[in-house]
């Protein structure tokens, strides 16, 4: 069950000249839920005031045991009612939740997810639980 928390979820993600813009937006489609995005030649930033646009990211922490890792990143990354997380490009395109632990950790640069909430503990709690 998605609570109702409010928050702001952005996502920001280069556009490398190698690279098609409309891939990128795909990808992030791809791991966010319900996005506005704005595009740019040199990024695509995609933001949303919904906890659920975090659904298939909370689905794939759950799906993959992976919910100590993204906990510890969410904890690390917390500034005030803020946090954030890295995840790879590349896995996001085929629909793959893929944590970066470094922004070099995915070669064509990541998406950095950030989360803003008065309740950003809770935000926090109902990602990474069960």
């Amino acid at each position: 069950m998605i609570p109702e928390i409010d928050c702001k979820v952005e996502a920001v993600c280069e556009v490398n000249p190698s690279e098609d813009s409309q891939r990128i937006q795909q990808s992030l489609s791809n791991v966010l839920n319900e996005m506005e995005f704005d595009i740019s030649e040199k990024s695509i930033k995609a933001s949303s005031r919904q906890i659920e646009s975090l659904f298939k990211i909370h689905e794939s922490i759950q799906n993959h045991a992976s919910r100590r890792v993204y906990w510890r990143f969410l904890n690390d990354n917390l500034d005030g009612d803020e946090t954030w997380f890295y995840l790879n490009k590349q896995a996001a395109f085929v629909n793959s939740v893929a944590l970066c632990e470094h922004a070099n950790e995915s070669p064509l640069g990541p998406i950095k997810i950030t989360i803003r909430s008065k309740n950003i503990e809770r935000v926090i709690e109902w990602l990474t639980s069960s």
